[in-house]
């Protein structure tokens, strides 16, 4: 068991900084998830966490030890990569023993892990299986068990689900979840599925252009971003954005000066027979189409500024195309954010 702490930590390709300066403390046994969109730069400060990318800047501390120039072998840490990275010549049992062998362990302490390991990812009826008689979902099973086994100070997850089908990746992010959890292994978890970050972490690091944009719970980041990249990241469907400095509705919200952009979520939009008072805004629009998604719409529409908008509707829509509709909402649901996309109060 062990924290992490990253201090300043910097990457250099030639003339471009890919991470940029970056410091972040990962408490004993928590699960923390970076999250963002592709070349933000999330796995690359994965890999260098590993001993997998050199550090050009700053410093990486294991447990109290700063790792920097020590290899991926030396740091007491277990990879999971989206590849399972298995030996397709060796048995499950094989693949699970492997790294131990190579480090001496004694061959009961060795089958004691791999049954512990076995039982509690319910993988026992496999171990005398090769990966290629495995389904994916078994294999990922498999390479948790290799790092499980390795009981390390910290678990890296690079992407692990991302080859994996809807309903599997959510049967797995429970199972990681839990295992985690029972472990209380310092987990660092890797992913651009914002459902899988929301679901999975104690706490989120959104990393956008190799900095950190925001940190906190998911329901932190969630009811308050602090910026408009992480307001559009973070939900699905994103927060609506709208330019409504110069509009009705804007000054009748006596938006602050200088605030270029208010946000709202889908699901505090509600239709509106008609315009909204006290402390409620109303805006027009034209409905574009309507999503069916089970227990709930999606209706997307334009504004007469033709800006898009989103609002979520309980049950089946009966919302027809090109339908002129008002919206509105409680004003202590909207996000106001200035010029340069900072959150203000």
């Amino acid at each position: 068991m062990a924290n992490i702490i990253l201090n300043d930590v910097r990457k250099k390709y030639g003339p471009v900084e890919a991470i940029q300066g970056v410091s972040l403390d990962i408490a004993d046994g928590e699960l923390v998830v970076l999250v963002g969109p592709s070349g933000c730069g999330k796995s690359t400060l994965l890999r260098m966490i590993a001993g997998l990318e050199s550090i050009t800047g700053g410093t990486i501390s294991i447990g109290g030890r700063v790792v920097n120039e020590l290899e991926p072998s030396e740091r007491d840490i277990a990879m999971v990569f989206q590849n399972y990275a298995l030996y397709p010549h060796m048995t499950v049992r094989q693949n699970l023993a492997y790294g131990l062998k190579n480090r001496n362990t004694p061959k009961d302490e060795i089958d004691r892990r791999i049954a512990d390991a076995a039982k509690a990812l319910e993988i026992e009826p496999f171990l005398d299986r090769k990966p290629r008689q495995l389904s994916g979902g078994q294999r990922q099973r498999v390479a948790m068990g290799r790092a499980i086994v390795r009981e390390p100070a910290a678990f890296l997850f690079d992407e692990p689900l991302s080859n994996l089908d809807a309903k599997l990746r959510v049967q797995m992010r429970v199972e990681i979840k839990r295992l985690q959890r029972a472990l209380a292994t310092t987990s660092v978890y890797v992913t651009h599925d914002q459902m899988e970050a929301m679901t999975l972490a104690d706490r989120l690091v959104v990393l956008n252009a190799g900095r950190i944009e925001q940190v906190g719970t998911p329901i932190e980041l969630y009811e308050k971003p602090q910026t408009t990249f992480v307001a559009t990241f973070i939900g699905s469907p994103s927060m609506n954005l709208l330019p409504l400095e110069n509009s009705d509705a804007g000054r009748k919200l006596a938006i602050p000066a200088g605030t270029a952009t208010v946000g709202v979520r889908p699901e505090d939009l509600r239709l509106s027979q008609s315009d909204a008072a006290g402390n409620e805004f109303s805006i027009g629009l034209t409905v574009l189409a309507v999503e069916l998604v089970g227990a709930e719409s999606f209706v997307h529409g334009i504004l007469p500024n033709r800006h898009p908008i989103v609002f979520r509707v309980p049950g089946r829509a009966a919302i027809a195309p090109d339908a002129n509709l008002t919206v509105c909402a409680s004003v202590e649901k909207l996000h106001f954010f200035d010029q340069n996309g900072q959150r203000l109060t």
